[in-house]
């Protein structure tokens, strides 16, 4: 796709609540899941907190939406938290967003893979052995079709999303209408006891209170997904700002209502889940069965079994929609790659679209880390889960306090009354926010941290350093590149070195051009490794009447590299403002096993040259027959690429000593 069709990639809402919102609608998933894990550690005493605890997450997820709101209105140039960050609060707290983004999105992937494999085997248990296998296998697939293009992939995971929602609505109505008539929902694992943990027996007190709150973090997995609209406003079609807000609210609006439905069905249902199967008392084959996910159990109990139409429905939308969940982080991740690399942050390459207009090196490298993380976790969710959300609510906090001093800095400037109202009502909407969601963040620190989030905490601070190590090396580059006098001066003279192995075609060719560049001075210069070889050349040089001297320098430890440059230094020591400009002739050959024939003097020399100030390297190219036509059947097949012209030191096939 070339550059002008760049508008064409841009998302309309339609789109845009598929691509964006999957991470939080599908976390509905296993949100409730992971409170009921926490709960359960105490048996079934504390289940009837469930509830108010998915009250706590719902308004703690309408006020972070209400809060996006007011950041995609006033930040639309795609940044999110980080651009709020870094604008409001500075450098530090720009980049401690950042990297707890980069690791939130990585985290993403794997969770969302992880639980979708979790949904397939809860429908094929015989698959459990090959989980690992599954989940790397979903995120390459994942990958190549964000790869295809932003505007391909919205239609590919568009239908699943829109399949999981209505699923999910349908059965949580048919649930609720048949346990108020009285028909009754009755889990598979309903029936089970559960072991509590020790020391869980009788909790009382502040391991009460630090036991809820527990679960309440565990909850909030419900909430990831959410900042992913603010980073890829960019990808929206013009108003840019309006339509991610509405997105925000279609996206906030449907998350709370199926979350609390499926909260709703699960305790209607009597369902018991815990950490460790086997302490599921009557569940015999915990050893060898994988247990079934909440909204597996859900769906069988709504739909009538583990067989009925409805329940592979749920299972198959399920799956598809926590898969694709982690297409809200294959857009978020380069999106915030490119933002970074452009304020110099990380490599440029993050920054450069590939042929499909999309940032393909921030996908590689997001795909990349995430199957690594899910073989090192092998791809068990509840492993996973408990490094999550660290970085999402570390963005979350930051971002919204740094609204707040946006909309300090917005009622100094303005005057107007009416505009004022509305500043502080956004205002207070953040202040709210970012106090809610800091809150959030001790809470997950504290109850979290020894069960896996000292790992991102541990990870958050190397890529903060890393970041501005980054920063340094640009900034150092580009006042080393400032230009000054020296810079404009034209050098006294020029002194071409014409490197020879043998009187051959490209030699020769060499030469012409060193001449052609009128230099003050022209070298032709060969090593002297062997001395019968040397006379033979010196013969042939004779015998052609070149009319250019052949100097001879001389290698008693038969080495290339370091007499040419020695040589070249010795040139630059007697007359340091005179330029050197080295011609090296080489070969251009058309296939990769070609290069294997020839030794790899050139590249070592030029690797040597380059180091050297007021130092030239001219490569003169000689085409041989398999090169004739490869440019135009490489263009033809796949276009240019990096490798298609397989470079070599000019010379014969057999052994000399620049070939």
């Amino acid at each position: 796709m070339s550059s002008d069709r760049l508008g064409e990639s841009l998302l309309p809402k339609r789109l845009a609540l598929p691509i964006f919102a999957s991470d939080p609608l599908s976390s509905v998933a296993y949100a409730t899941q992971e409170i009921l894990i926490v709960l359960t550690l105490a048996g079934t005493a504390f289940l009837f907190l469930a509830p108010w605890l998915a009250i706590a997450v719902v308004l703690l997820l309408v006020t972070v939406v209400l809060s996006y709101r007011q950041v995609v209105r006033a930040y639309p140039s795609g940044g999110g938290d980080y651009e709020v960050a870094m604008r409001n609060h500075g450098q530090f707290a720009g980049l401690t967003v950042a990297s707890a983004l980069l690791v939130d999105y990585v985290l993403t992937v794997a969770v969302s893979v992880a639980a979708g494999t979790d949904n397939i085997i809860s429908a094929f248990p015989s698959l459990d052995e090959h989980r690992v296998a599954i989940a790397v296998g979903l995120v390459t697939l994942l990958a190549a079709a964000n790869l295809r293009g932003l505007r391909e992939s919205g239609r590919t995971f568009a239908a699943p999303t829109y399949l999981f929602i209505s699923g999910i609505l349908v059965m949580i109505v048919t649930g609720l209408l048949r346990h108020f008539l009285g028909d009754g929902l009755t889990a598979e694992s309903a029936g089970y006891a559960i072991t509590p943990e020790p020391g869980f027996e009788q909790v009382t007190g502040l391991a009460l209170a630090f036991f809820v709150l527990r679960a309440f973090a565990s909850g909030c997995t419900a909430l990831t997904g959410v900042e992913a609209i603010a980073n890829g406003v960019p990808a929206f079609k013009p108003p840019k700002g309006r339509n991610a807000a509405t997105t925000l609210a279609l996206m906030g609006g449907l998350a709370a209502t199926m979350f609390s439905g499926v909260t709703a069905l699960a305790l209607a249902a009597d369902v018991r889940y815990a950490e460790h199967p086997c302490d599921l008392v009557g569940f015999t084959a915990c050893e060898t069965e994988p247990q079934r996910t909440v909204i597996a159990q859900v769906a069988a109990a709504t739909f009538g079994g583990f067989t009925s139409p409805g329940f592979f429905y749920i299972q198959a939308a399920t799956a598809l929609i926590l898969i694709l969940a982690a297409n809200t982080a294959f857009n978020g991740f380069p999106l915030l790659g490119s933002v970074l690399a452009q304020d110099r942050f990380l490599p440029r390459q993050l920054h450069t679209r590939g042929d499909k207009l999309v940032y393909s090196n921030g996908i590689l490298l997001l795909a990349g880390f995430a199957a690594l993380l899910i073989a090192a976790f092998e791809a068990d969710v509840n492993r996973l889960i408990q490094i999550y959300i660290v970085g999402v609510f570390t963005s979350f906090s930051i971002g919204q306090w740094g609204m707040v001093r946006h909309w300090n800095r917005e009622l100094r400037d303005e005057a107007d009354a009416q505009v004022r109202r509305r500043i502080r009502r956004s205002q207070a909407i953040n202040a709210v926010g970012g106090s809610l969601t800091t809150v959030v963040l001790v809470i997950i620190i504290v109850t979290k941290f020894t069960r896996g989030a000292w790992l991102v905490l541990l990870v958050m601070p190397v890529l903060f350093l890393l970041m501005r190590a980054i920063n340094r090396h640009y900034s150092h580059v580009a006042e080393q590149l400032v230009p000054d006098t020296d810079s404009r001066m034209l050098p006294s003279k020029v002194h071409a070195v014409v490197l020879v192995s043998r009187v051959h075609k490209p030699t020769l060719r060499a030469l012409a051009f060193a001449r052609a560049t009128r230099p003050d001075h022209l070298t032709a210069l060969t090593v002297n490794v062997d001395e019968s070889e040397t006379r033979a050349l010196q013969n042939q040089w004779d015998r052609y009447d070149i009319p250019v001297p052949l100097t001879v320098v001389e290698s008693p430890y038969r080495e290339i590299t370091r007499p040419v440059v020695d040589f070249v230094k010795s040139i630059r020591r007697d007359s340091p403002r005179e330029l050197v400009v080295v011609f090296v002739p080489q070969y251009v050959v058309g296939h990769w096993w070609e290069n294997l024939l020839h030794n790899q003097s050139a590249l070592r020399l030029r690797a040597r040259l380059q180091f050297q100030p007021g130092v030239m390297i001219t490569s003169v190219p000689w085409q041989l027959e398999s090169s004739v036509g490869r440019e135009d059947a490489g263009l033809r097949a796949t276009g240019p690429g990096p490798g298609d012209l397989r470079r070599g030191l000019a010379d014969e096939p057999e052994q000399t000593p620049y070939g």
